[in-house]
């Protein structure tokens, strides 16, 4: 497929994690080869014109934009498709043509509190104990109770999705604490098995295991060292491991945490129960998901419109598009690839060793606080490094009001969240998505939660207001200080910095 850019025309899409270097434009050289996921986030063989057109495949595809000359190919047909007016436009008539949402069953409760992780807290060290005083920690300083998540650690190994006798003496009993403290529980998982073991033998001898060409389970490496894999495109294999989970919801358990499943620790020819790509193996672990009302995602292949959580990978401490400069870009193409219910992932970011004292790369409450702020008018907010613990006070009040604001605003989020179940546009949009014609293609760092509320945070270091692109109209200043109902005219530039550091405007 070939094609010459239009004047003034910007292109959207691809790999959600390559947001930052978004849109791309006549003057832009650029390079991706997405024929198998290459990132560890969600992407889409898609890619969206602010001019109304976009380009569709069923399997991913290399693309080159060279100033102004696009060119893809793939091992299944590409098609470009025109006449749809603007980026919206472009994106309906794609999202209708070839991935119309699911029926979508989340839980609201992802919208409506904040999600805790008990990851940067706990790391591995996962107990009955240490679980009731994370969530007893949360209540006590002045946090609401939302979705806690136990990360990974809770069961003796992967494949046995038990609790751990030793550390967990009672987990009813502790699941029934939490929902009466008011938590909702969500356990973590993933689609490996530990080699060596009696479920590893049980699950080789049914087949249930990707295996090598030669018959043999296959032994994949990972972050968390080598194990096998179940195969998903076996029935019998999602059925076993939905007779563990089904164990553990009758206990109470509210969902899952569904890691790894990532293209690149799969082996392109092993044996399967039915042929399938990498990309179909990890499109596979997101369908499997879809089944509980509590559940997160972080990698998949063509699974827009999924009824899924998805998050943003794990960003770095860094002021930098690998971390905070990352986070709205990749968003704004999150919805914009048909993911609209996501979440930045862990405030802070989700690396443990950063909030260890004497890590020259240490997360600094400055990052921390404007993570939070940005994060506080996404559709999910989660934490899991606690801000009371890891803050000086100044700061941990700056995080305390960020999710005031969140509340005051929660009307609108949750409005743009019934508006995305029902019509599939995103919940945090473009600001061309929303004012086409105005000059707004490469605004990328602020952004709209449905039509009316505007949001524009701090995220540069050492900076405490920021310039903000004003579409046509009046706005009037969203907030907890002085200016609250001040209007603005828009059309135009304007250096704000309400709420230190967290612009929100709303249309009037």
């Amino acid at each position: 497929m070939k094609t010459t850019m239009l004047k003034n025309e910007f292109w959207y899409g691809g790999a959600v994690y390559e947001g930052y270097r978004q849109p791309v434009g006549a003057d832009d050289i650029v390079d991706w080869d997405f024929r198998e996921n290459p990132t560890h986030n969600q992407i889409m063989p898609l890619f969206l014109s602010s001019k109304g057109r976009y380009i569709w495949s069923n399997a991913g595809f290399h693309i080159s934009f060279q100033k102004g000359e696009i060119q893809a190919e793939g091992p299944e047909s590409i098609v470009l498709e025109n006449g749809f007016n603007d980026l919206r436009g472009a994106y309906l008539a794609a999202m209708k043509a070839h991935f119309p949402f699911h029926e979508i069953k989340l839980s609201d409760r992802f919208f409506k509190a904040p999600v805790y992780n008990s990851w940067i807290e706990l790391t591995y060290y996962q107990t009955q104990e240490n679980i009731l005083k994370y969530a007893k920690g949360i209540l006590e300083n002045g946090f609401p109770s939302g979705v806690l998540m136990i990360d990974d650690g809770w069961s003796p190994y992967y494949g046995r999705w038990q609790f751990r006798g030793d550390n967990f003496k009672d987990a009813k009993a502790m699941i029934k604490e939490l929902h009466e403290m008011g938590f909702s529980v969500m356990l973590w998982i993933c689609p490996f098995v530990t080699p060596d073991t009696l479920e590893f033998r049980k699950a080789r001898d049914k087949h249930f295991l990707i295996e090598t060409p030669e018959g043999k389970p296959r032994i994949l490496e990972w972050w968390n060292g080598y194990s096998a894999a179940l195969d998903l495109t076996n029935p019998d294999a999602l059925k076993w491991l939905k007779d563990q989970l089904d164990v553990l919801m009758d206990m109470g358990v509210d969902g899952f945490k569904l890691d790894a499943g990532d293209p690149c620790y799969y082996h392109a020819g092993d044996k399967l129960f039915r042929d399938a790509s990498t990309d179909e193996l990890s499109r596979l672990w997101a369908e499997f998901g879809e089944q509980f009302v509590f559940n997160e995602l972080r990698v998949c292949f063509r699974a827009g419109g999924y009824s899924l959580m998805q998050r943003l990978c794990d960003k770095q401490t860094k002021w930098d598009e690998s971390g905070i400069a990352g986070l709205i870009p990749d968003t704004l193409i999150q919805g914009l690839t048909g993911h609209p219910f996501g979440s930045p992932d862990m405030i802070g970011g989700g690396e443990y060793t950063c909030f260890l004292n004497g890590n020259e790369n240490a997360c600094t409450p400055e990052m921390f606080v404007r993570y939070a702020q940005i994060a506080a008018l996404m559709p999910v907010m989660q934490f899991s490094a606690s801000p009371w613990r890891v803050l000086p006070e100044a700061d941990f009040q700056k995080v305390k009001d960020a999710l005031a604001l969140r509340e005051k605003c929660l009307p609108e989020i949750l409005k743009a969240v019934e508006c995305a179940k029902v019509t599939g546009e995103p919940i945090v949009r473009s600001m061309e998505f929303v004012f086409p014609g105005q000059g707004m293609e490469r605004v990328m760092d602020q952004f709209m939660v449905g039509e009316d509320l505007l949001v524009a945070p701090v995220w540069k270091q050492g900076e405490v207001a920021r310039s903000v692109r004003l579409p046509e109209g009046q706005w009037r200043c969203v907030g907890l200080g002085e200016t609250e109902g001040d209007v603005l005219n828009g059309g135009r530039d304007v250096i704000l910095g309400e709420n230190e550091g967290l612009v929100v405007l709303k249309r009037v």
